[in-house]
């Protein structure tokens, strides 16, 4: 009998301006943990982010090194929600991430499926926080 196939999302990456002060973003704003900083050598590190408790799924800290990539920093779905950060409690986390500074561009709203709001990160690509029903 052949094995069953076990794969996951390990990383999703966002191409970012300057390692730092995504880190700083992250872990401060949002609270994330850093779980990774890797020096790789000719200025590239490998650096992971994730959300305290997550299922393991963690964002990598991409920085832009050609003109094309630094063209999509911040718009790296064309405009659309790129992320979706789920919370077990959303009034906690939004009131955090309001008080840290975060830019929202909406106020929270309460959807047949959850509550929601849509904020930004450093550079302004879009997140839903959200908590299901």
């Amino acid at each position: 009998m052949p094995k069953s196939v076990q794969q996951q999302i390990s990383a999703v990456s966002i191409v970012v301006d300057n390692y730092d002060d995504a880190i700083e973003f992250y872990t401060q704003k949002l609270q994330f943990v850093l779980i990774e900083d890797t020096e790789l050598g000719g200025g590239k590190r490998w650096v992971q982010v994730s959300p305290r408790n997550s299922n393991g799924t963690n964002i990598l800290l991409a920085k832009a090194n050609s003109d094309e990539q630094r063209q999509i920093i911040g718009n790296q779905t064309g405009g659309r929600v790129f992320l979706f950060l789920q919370t077990n409690d959303f009034w906690r986390d939004y009131e955090i991430m309001k008080s840290n500074g975060v830019t929202f561009n909406e106020e929270p709203r309460i959807e047949e499926y959850g509550t929601v709001v849509v904020f930004q990160d450093l550079y302004g690509n879009k997140w839903d926080l959200l908590q299901l029903k």
